[in-house]
């Protein structure tokens, strides 16, 4: 089995010099992946086309894995899988193809198409119609049709050389990775930062991951989950770094410090300052986000503005001006929606009314009233991994139980944590029998829980649970074992 594989179109406008080397540094990708794969492979080409060459003792498994990661290579239009043949006389040729896919045209309408390069004695469609006359008198075909036929029979003349082509499988398109620059995506795991990451893959640009944790380990997992599959489908020719930054300190400090309008822009742009010393440490050119104009309160061309002033390294939005909807399918095209779906909804930050015109002075106001110590220590404690790591780090996670048993009850031991923000429980407080209910807001779980009484259980709650939830796991973590959801059967019972 051959693989024949053809450039993306504008990699073959580019000037000589540049030619060479993006098809060189394609070669390379390529090798290194097909080989991971099985190593007897050979990759070789040049000017016009590349080759893959897997051998007549490689298993269907291997072929269908290495056709499949071709799809997923930048910098490949299509390629062909092939039987190769010194390239005969006509009559020979008429013979070879009969016996490659004579069986293929019974009862279906078929047309021959020749593709050559080099110099020969006939031209293309000389041999078309000679192939495809030879084919129509020895196979039990339904005739012969030009425009739409059901089977396309394909040859690729390359010089001396005949390629009987099986099928055809379309490519990523694009640049080869390593052609241009590295980035750093902010990646929360979400459809957008899944699109921004493909399509700046797509265009020959591969990215470390920057993920600033909010919603605890659940959030977490997902997000690498998400990264690795992105990665290693569509990027795993080169190695990159996923850094996780906790931000839950970052987070209390801005929902204490920070007027209720304008929290959104300022996270943002703490997100951003932080994210341009991990970039500056990873040697990168520049951010990416999945923000789009005016899909929130954030993402209004002034509150951009804003944003970006926040640092000095160029911001790349690839999505800027893409609605949902495309987002979310593309996401979808890509494999990356299965993930993107299943993380759970989190957001550390909701204002009742977000400002959508920001003014610069008054944001550079409220971060004074921020203690620099708190992005400090969120730099510090970050951590970086090369991304090979994560499998085994996921695998290493322990799931932390997240309900308590329906049979458990209440007991004089429990402590109920409303972790609410303080308007939601001044709207609906929780008052139950009997059990005593601490109001204790999400954000300042990070810092306030290891001042609780440790002989008592806490035992979570929240409207929808999804916080309860990921706050439980996220304390779990942190090795605190008195910890649990409440169960909203037992709370029905109390109320």
């Amino acid at each position: 089995m051959k693989y024949i594989i053809r450039f993306f179109p504008e990699i073959t406008i580019k000037s000589r010099a540049v030619r060479q080397q993006q098809i060189k540094q394609l070669k390379k990708n390529i090798r290194q992946i097909v080989k991971e794969i099985w190593e007897p492979a050979r990759v070789g080409g040049c000017w016009d086309l590349l080759e893959v060459e897997v051998g007549a003792d490689a298993p269907a498994s291997i072929t269908t894995q290495i056709s499949d990661a071709l799809t997923c290579i930048p910098g490949i239009h299509h390629f062909m899988e092939a039987q190769e043949f010194e390239l005969p006389d006509q009559d020979r040729i008429c013979e070879l193809t009969l016996a490659a896919v004579g069986d293929s045209l019974t009862g279906k309408t078929f047309a021959v198409r020749v593709q050559r390069a080099g110099v020969h004695d006939f031209r293309s469609i000389d041999l078309e119609r000679y192939v495809g006359g030879y084919l129509f008198q020895h196979t039990q075909n339904a005739g012969v049709r030009l425009k739409d036929p059901e089977v396309q029979v394909m040859l690729q003349i390359h010089h001396q050389r005949l390629f009987i082509v099986s099928r055809r499988r379309e490519g990523m398109g694009g640049y080869p990775l390593g052609t241009q620059e590295n980035v750093a995506t902010l990646i929360s795991g979400g459809y957008d930062s899944c699109v921004a990451t493909w399509q700046m893959l797509q265009r020959g640009i591969y990215t470390h991951f920057i993920f600033f944790r909010l919603g605890g380990a659940a959030h977490e997992e997902g997000v690498k989950q998400v990264a690795y599959y992105l990665w290693q489908r569509y990027g795993r020719s080169h190695r990159v770094k996923f850094v996780t930054v906790p931000f839950e300190g970052v987070v209390e400090e801005i929902l204490t410090q920070v007027d209720d309008a304008l929290m959104g822009v300022v996270l943002k742009r703490t997100m951003i300052r932080c994210a341009d010393r991990i970039a500056a440490r990873l040697k990168t050119t520049a951010l990416i986000t999945g923000e789009a104009i005016s899909q929130v309160s954030s993402q209004t061309l002034t509150n951009l503005q804003v944003i970006d002033r926040a640092t000095e390294r160029l911001i790349l939005r690839p999505l800027i001006t893409t609605n949902k909807q495309a987002i979310v399918d593309q996401a979808k095209q890509i494999g990356a929606a299965v993930y993107a779906e299943a993380i759970p909804e989190y957001c550390a930050v909701i204002s009742k009314r977000p400002t959508t015109r920001a003014r610069l002075h008054e944001i550079e106001a409220q971060e004074a009233r921020m203690s620099p110590a708190v992005l400090a220590d969120a730099l510090a404690d970050a951590v970086y991994q090369p991304i090979t790591e994560l499998p085994a780090d996921l695998a290493a996670r322990q799931v932390a139980p997240e309900l308590l048993p329906g049979s458990l009850q209440f007991h004089d031991r429990v402590v109920v944590l409303d972790v609410r923000a303080p308007d939601e429980v001044a709207q609906a407080p929780l008052s139950l029998v009997d059990v005593e209910v601490q109001a204790m807001p999400f954000y300042r779980l990070h810092s306030g829980f290891e001042a609780l009484d440790p002989g008592r259980e806490y035992w979570l709650y929240c409207d929808k649970g999804v916080m309860s939830q990921l706050q439980a796991r996220n304390l779990q973590d942190a090795g605190f074992t008195n910890v649990r959801v409440c169960p909203a059967e037992l709370l029905r019972q109390a109320g």
